[in-house]
């Protein structure tokens, strides 16, 4: 599956806020959304200081997808599938969808404080170090529901990252919708979040909506 693999600094630049794409770096000094001054908060590449006219409705709409789906690092294609899923749901389809992307797998190791990134969290779900249930699970996009358990595989403990990575879960506040276990190395969904419990950049998910109803 193609991804993208290059600066992601640029994407936050793009989108003209932090999608918070490098864990800790993005609470930094060295952010460049951080470093730059609001004149020169402009997008990347040689038009960026061009982009003055203001944006059409399809525009907004379009930016506010992209600024989502970067957010949380989906494709495409797949963060179609999630919102079509959220259509079918009862109640607020933008609330359907963001409780749907916060139920991927990946998310939820991030969550959790595994990993300092989603990026990083698909990696190790990738890499079969998590199991939900008791049952490896090497799929990101794994929706979760709740009461079930998520936990590092026994063979995956003796590696050096997460013998080490107790002491950071204990430093790492988990949302309320999670639990998480640092000497078991596990953590259970309580429940699947609401709109108030997702932590996220001002995002305005009815645009995403309008975009998809065209």
């Amino acid at each position: 599956m193609a991804r993208y693999t290059g600066p992601v600094c640029r994407l936050c630049r793009r989108e003209g806020l932090k999608l918070y794409l490098k864990g800790a770096r993005c609470d930094g000094p060295k952010c460049p959304i951080t470093q730059r001054t609001p004149a020169k908060n402009f997008p990347p590449g040689q038009h960026g200081q061009r982009r003055t006219r203001r944006p059409s409705e399809f525009g907004l709409q379009l930016r506010e997808k992209q600024k989502v789906r970067r957010f949380y690092g989906v494709m495409e294609g797949q963060f179609r599938k999630h919102f079509h899923e959220a259509e079918r749901k009862g109640g607020v389809t933008g609330d359907n969808l963001l409780q749907i992307l916060e139920s991927r797998l990946d998310n939820v190791v991030y969550r959790m404080g595994f990993a300092d990134s989603r990026k990083q969290a698909r990696q190790l779900v990738r890499h079969g170090h998590f199991m939900v249930n008791g049952r490896k699970t090497n799929i990101p996009s794994f929706l979760v529901r709740a009461a079930d358990v998520v936990s590092v595989r026994p063979e995956s403990r003796k590696r050096e990252y997460f013998s080490t990575i107790g002491d950071v879960l204990q430093s790492k506040r988990a949302p309320e919708w999670l639990s998480v276990d640092a000497n078991q190395l596990s953590g259970k969904v309580l429940s699947l979040p609401v709109r108030d419990q997702i932590e996220i950049p001002p995002f305005n998910e009815a645009l995403i909506v309008e975009h998809y109803s065209r």
